[in-house]
């Protein structure tokens, strides 16, 4: 570092990230420690000494100084910070002596605490107290010694699974061997759980196999990640962990009237479950927009589908599972907000995230669901998504513990809101669940019937699945949705007509 850039430091005076001390003596020893403890807690940071941090002048060090103050420094790292931490000092030469400039880095055994015990993090050009046990377990999830979702659960059982998601995992998870078995989606009510973890491993029941995938703990109990894909209705015993989907007319979340709203019992099940309803939600809310020069061509969803997949299934698998606050997602006259707990993992940034670095928070539980939710695991949705040109924007809010989405809506206020009005009235008494319960859909016919919540063409249809649009393709994809009575197709009477397009069947 040179004086140039200490000058540059002092003049934009303390922030987050550098802390300013005259001296560091045994008077404020204890001082310069917390210090320490809150950087190492947060993302690292400067201490310059030799500047007075009320008035910014500089007070330079003494040879005999700069000794001393180094020494100290490491003396207090290594003794008054607990577990203990190195720092790096280097000496910058100013007119009248010497600075020293210790740079503190981020810690990779957090939680850090002071000689009395205490946890300090960065708030702005200051420092706070931790005392939430969810903050101390973030920290603890951070750097790999607590994993929230391999977690206990007390007094959950396989009694209390849901069947048909469990068995649609299998199915996935194994496709190979239940291809090899026989095993498809339109015969796997025909197979008992039991039956196909035969197939799986040859002398193991249900229980066995699902310890051997780390579902069930060494002590015998469920995992919260087990709970949270394959529970009946998982908020028995995670309350916390849901969504909250509310449609309000107006601008303000403040605002007393709103067009739509979901129920919490409608939203009770797994994650799966929970993702159909959010999907549901957004299909019956989010207007359609003309896209094509013909008066009466059909529209696409005012806001990327593919988008709203993408960070609809981030927010369910990326939440912090420390923080007790459920998703909240928000559609306003001009925007919609998809609210998700916890700040951005691991030291990402936004421009991390855009350029597609990935960093699961929840591991085990990203890995596992990608058996079930429409997303590859590969670190790539985001930029899918971005190709697709939404408007939306990303905060990471630190200080309330939660990343927010936001997209911005398309077209003319008045007409978003007449719009929203005449598809809730017509869709509000619709069951969230649409698909009739005697039918069982995969995870990719789900997908493709959600997808054609707005009239979608054969070709978007296989675009979507990434594959060519070929009649064989289209034969093994939209054809059993067509027989299963969940889609249907625009133009019935004419099936080849160049404009034929399939919509999901609403409940009649």
């Amino acid at each position: 570092m040179k004086k140039e850039d200490i000058l540059k430091l002092r003049d934009s005076a303390e922030q987050t990230q550098v802390q300013f001390k005259e001296r560091v003596d045994r008077d404020n020893k204890y001082d310069v420690s917390c210090e320490i403890v809150a950087q190492s807690n947060s993302h690292g940071g400067k201490i310059v000494i030799g500047i007075d941090d009320k008035t910014g002048r500089m007070n330079p060090l003494s040879y005999q100084e700069v000794q001393e103050t180094t020494n100290l420094l490491g003396s207090i790292a290594s003794d008054s910070v607990l577990p203990p931490v190195l720092i790096e000092t280097e000496t910058v030469t100013v007119e009248g002596g010497n600075l020293v400039v210790a740079t503190v880095k981020e810690g990779l055994n957090k939680p850090y605490h002071d000689s009395k015990g205490i946890v300090w993090v960065k708030q702005s050009s200051d420092k706070r107290r931790v005392f939430d046990n969810a903050e101390l377990a973030e920290m603890m999830s951070q750097c790999g010694t607590f994993a929230p979702d391999e977690a206990a659960v007390n007094d959950f059982t396989i009694k209390d699974m849901d069947e048909q998601v469990l068995k649609k995992y299998l199915l996935n998870r194994f496709a190979v061997v239940m291809e090899k078995s026989g095993v498809n989606e339109s015969n796997l009510r025909d197979f008992t759980l039991e039956q196909m973890t035969r197939l799986v491993v040859g002398g193991l029941n249900l229980e066995g196999l699902l310890y051997n995938l780390r579902f069930i703990r060494p002590d015998g109990k469920m995992t919260v990640a087990a709970v949270l894909l394959f529970g009946k209705y998982p908020q028995r015993w995670l309350p916390a962990y849901t969504t909250k989907c509310i449609s309000y007319a107006g601008n303000s979340v403040g605002g007393t009237t709103f067009r739509d709203k979901v129920r919490d019992e409608d939203m009770e099940g797994c994650l799966l479950h929970q993702y159909d309803t959010i999907m549901n939600f957004f299909t019956r809310n989010l207007r359609n927009i003309q896209v094509e020069p013909e008066f009466n061509s059909l529209g696409k969803l005012e806001i990327p589908y593919a988008a709203l997949v993408e960070f609809t299934v981030n927010a369910l698998v990326h939440r912090s599972l420390n923080w007790k606050a459920p998703i909240r997602i928000f559609i306003f006259d001009d925007r919609v907000e998809i609210h998700s707990p916890g700040e951005l993992p691991n030291g990402l940034t936004i421009d991390d995230i855009m350029k597609g670095t990935s960093m699961p928070r929840n591991e085990f539980l990203f890995t596992n669901a990608n058996y079930l939710l429409p997303y590859t695991g590969a670190g790539t949705g985001i930029i899918r998504a971005m190709e697709e040109k939404p408007e939306v924007s990303f905060e990471n809010r630190e200080s309330a513990h939660e990343f927010v989405v936001v997209f911005r809506r398309a077209g003319n206020q008045e007409s978003v809101q007449e719009s929203v009005q005449e598809s809730v009235q017509e869709s509000v008494q619709e069951s969230v669940q649409e698909i009739p319960v005697n039918i069982s859909l995969s995870k990719k016919q789900k997908d493709i019937v959600n997808f054609c919540s707005v009239p979608r063409s054969a070709k978007e249809i296989m675009d979507r699945l990434g594959i060519i649009n070929h009649s064989a393709n289209r034969k093994r994809h939209i054809q059993p949705l067509l027989d299963m009575g969940v889609l249907e197709m625009t133009i019935p009477e004419n099936p080849n007509d160049r404009n034929q397009k399939y919509r999901k069947v609403k409940k009649r």
